[in-house]
């Protein structure tokens, strides 16, 4: 067999005469190339590690300093104002070298600390520059002379090429927001949702909160803001997502979806060796630091922390808390399908598997019709379910003998892999295809994804794709990136054969995938049973519903002069009013990756101006005019906070601090507590796309994604997650439970498609009235039109 022989690098046999030794040049070849391989890893690494370590200069500006200061040696001119005598005095071993020696050295000396000083300076001058702010909170489209100025120091300062992670030191630190400052816009979030009796007790609350514990916690919070390099980070992640108890998958968990309209090959086995290959290529870009940041106006920087943990990375549950483990220089993945694992490398040679080399191993895998072992069919449940279970299992069944190697194997892959059984992707023949795909990457069966993984690449028999990502190490955009740069790669650069195979010669000579093997007690089996069991419940309690609106998209937005998320956020205000008959809490995520270490901030989209809006919509006796004059205010009080939000002034994630902070002191603050108790009913979030315009889509209109979604965060409400694309299209994926008899996630799509409709319509009688005055304002003199 092919395996044995690759395994075997070489034989001896013993004679009498001595030993005679017969090595595999194949094995021998694969040694070489692997450790070339190695080395040439390492020597990038150290390049490009330092090439950002002192960025935004480069090597090339130390040799000129270096040349500058050696002339001042020639020139009799002093650049160093005596330091460099200074150097040379003190030189040790100067006896040993003689004055031209000591001269060069202590020219070199002096010029290599000048550097660095400009260095810092250049650094830190970049980082006082990007803590202004100003520029987010100016009107779209019109940019002010400061702002231009600003832009311009800022990209002078940013030096040119700069690699992944150049900017991480010169980002500033996420700011602490005044206390007074943030219960006040507190107070402004609530008032709508409150009665008078209801808001003075929290104003109350509040006061009494301002007044007493407030400055004790505040003083502890700045404290840890100027030694942390994040106030909020370690803190969200830790206990908004690890010491969380219940079960990951849906309430946690999210996914994102492949192309809308294209599929590229029908051949599962190939579509996966093709995005599996670009994902390695990703992979390799991303350990080498060479993919371009991401830039706001393609001039501020964004943070690239989260992006570390992309690969290699898996959730490992305990009892009180789980962890977060992230390994290296992993070089296998982990592929299910059917109820059995496989074990497949990603390295041949010192190089990566080729698409069509994959594509073999998967058809391999496809092609395999062995039995999944005892418990091994549903194992991937424990994931799934409670986390308590889960950590006690791992413990007693997990830790020893092949068990522990299997479970190393699932938990240091890349990445997972299903293969999955059952089509999917969205067909606009179905009225459904849309909410069947969103729930199989959402949860699948319970047991073919493994939960616990950074991300698992679900592959279809019909060559859709698709993800389901853990969410404790990064937020959506930073998927979204990597699956922008995956697509494109797969379309445009590695393609396929006319009959959808990967382009390539096969190579049949690749070790076979090996099975993990397991050895499961029937204990453990019935663990896994139950945590099968409750996760179907959570699974097939979520009512969710997928549909492309299509009336019109952000191009016709702008030409009302609004912001198309604030227009989005009005008609779900509005949807929601109808659907419900009341208002709610609504969350809507925002990002401040502008800070260092920077995540999420959440914006309170249900403002007291959006409420006016909202009834005057229901109003029969109010006029268009009346209508569209309260969208404008509350569009601009929605940009307006969703500004302060993304520069480190949002409301939720400072009060969550002061609640941290409060807990290790044990203080007791009914308003925090009351604070933090309070449900989200309505919470949504935009799913970015094109932050790598790796793809055209004017060119392309078909080559676009279906964005992705999550599950409902409230038994009674609703999540919402939307993608604007293009300019004509706006895809939305809703999620609520059945158990509900409130919700329906059909209904609210619905009065989503009506809301929309509805604001449109006011914007377009407001256009055709000025065509109609502007029309009674032409008369004809002389056979000709004036105005």
């Amino acid at each position: 067999m092919a395996e044995a022989h690759q395994a075997v690098g070489f034989q001896f046999t013993v004679h009498p005469d001595g030993v005679d030794i017969k090595l595999s040049q194949e094995v021998i070849k694969n040694i070489y190339l692997s450790g070339v391989t190695a080395w040439k890893k390492r020597a990038i690494l150290f390049k490009n590690g330092f090439l950002s370590g002192v960025y935004p200069a480069s090597p090339f500006s130390w040799l000129i300093v270096v040349i500058a200061m050696m002339s001042s040696l020639y020139t009799h001119i002093d650049l160093s104002l005596g330091m460099i005598d200074v150097i040379k005095e003190n030189l040790p071993h100067k006896d040993c070298m003689s004055k031209q020696t000591r001269a060069v050295l202590s020219a070199i000396l002096f010029a290599t600390g000048l550097w660095i000083f400009l260095i810092y300076l250049m650094r830190y001058s970049l980082k006082a520059l990007l803590s202004y702010h100003g520029w987010i909170f100016e009107s779209h489209g019109k940019i002010s002379t400061s702002t231009k100025v600003w832009l311009s120091l800022v990209k002078m300062f940013s030096g040119r090429r700069p690699l992944l992670y150049s900017f991480q030191a010169a980002l500033p630190r996420l700011p602490v927001p005044s206390v007074d400052d943030t219960i006040q816009r507190y107070l402004e979030s609530v008032r709508p949702l409150l009665n008078s009796q209801q808001y003075n007790q929290m104003e109350m609350l509040a006061n009494n909160f301002k007044d007493t514990e407030a400055a004790q916690l505040q003083r502890y919070l700045v404290l840890k803001s100027w030694w942390a390099t994040n106030y909020v980070s370690d803190w969200w992640e830790e206990y908004i997502y690890l010491r969380s108890r219940g079960p990951i998958m849906v309430n946690s968990n999210f996914y994102i979806m492949d192309l809308l309209y294209v599929t590229p090959t029908h051949r599962q086995a190939a579509r996966a060796g093709n995005v599996v290959h670009a994902l390695l290529q990703y992979r390799r870009k991303l350990e080498r630091g060479e993919h371009a940041p991401l830039r706001a106006l393609g001039t501020v920087p964004m943070c690239s922390t989260q992006m570390e943990r992309m690969f290699n990375t898996t959730r490992v549950p305990g009892i009180a808390t789980d962890i977060v483990q992230h390994l290296t220089n992993r070089k296998h993945l982990v592929v299910y399908h059917k109820g059995r694992f496989f074990q497949v490398w990603l390295y041949t040679g010192g190089r990566h598997l080729l698409p069509s080399e994959l594509e073999t191993q998967f058809q391999r895998i496809l092609n395999d019709t062995s039995e999944p072992q005892p418990g091994e069919l549903k194992l991937a449940a424990l994931t799934a379910g409670d986390r308590v279970p889960w950590a006690r299992a791992r413990v007693k069944n997990f830790s020893r003998g092949v068990n522990k190697t299997s479970l190393n194997a699932i938990e240091s892959a890349a990445f997972f892999l299903t293969l999955d059984e059952e089509p999917q992707g969205y067909d606009p023949s179905k009225t459904n295809s849309l909410d069947n795909y969103a729930k199989s990457l959402l949860h699948g069966k319970c047991y073919d994804r493994w939960f616990d993984k950074s991300f698992t690449l679900i592959s279809y028999p019909n060559g859709k794709i698709g993800v389901n990502v853990e969410h404790s190490w990064a937020d959506a955009p930073i998927v979204g990136h990597m699956l922008e740069y995956v697509l494109a790669t797969d379309c445009f650069h590695l393609g396929y054969t006319e009959e959808g195979h990967c382009k390539g010669d096969v190579n049949r000579g690749l070790p076979y995938p090996t099975r993990l093997q397991w050895q499961i007690s029937k204990e453990c089996q019935d663990v896994i049973e139950t945590s099968y069991l409750s996760a179907k419940q959570i699974a097939d309690d979520v009512d969710f519903h997928g549909y492309l609106f299509t009336d019109f998209g952000k191009g016709l937005i702008k030409k009302c002069r609004t912001s198309p998320d604030a227009f989005i956020q009005l008609a779900l205000q509005l949807a929601q009013f109808r659907d419900q008959g009341v208002f709610c809490l609504t969350y809507e995520s925002s990002m401040t990756r502008m800070f260092r270490d920077g995540r999420t901030e959440t914006v309170r989209s249900c403002t007291s101006e959006a409420v006016a809006f909202v009834r005057a919509m229901e109003d029969t006796s109010a006029t268009n005019a009346q209508r569209l004059a309260l969208f404008r205010k509350a569009a601009e009080k929605h940009q307006n906070m969703y500004r302060l939000a993304m520069t480190g002034s949002g409301i939720d994630r400072h009060l969550f601090c002061l609640y941290i902070v409060s807990k290790y002191l044990g203080v007791d603050s009914p308003f925090l507590k009351k604070v933090l108790s309070e449900p989200w009913k309505l919470s949504t979030s935009q799913t970015p796309q094109q932050q790598l315009n790796l793809i055209d889509i004017n060119k392309f209109p078909k080559y676009v994604g279906a964005g992705g979604g999550f599950g409902p965060v409230a038994d009674d409400g609703y999540g919402v997650s939307y993608i604007i694309i293009g300019e004509n299209l706006i895809t939305f994926h809703i999620s609520s439970k059945f158990s509900s008899p409130d919700t329906n996630s059909c209904r609210f799509g619905q009065h989503i498609q009506q809301a929309m409709i509805d604001i449109q319509t006011l914007f377009k009688m407001e256009n055709d009235k000025k065509i109609d005055k502007n029309l009674n304002c032409v008369h004809i003199v002389n056979g000709k039109k004036h105005l």
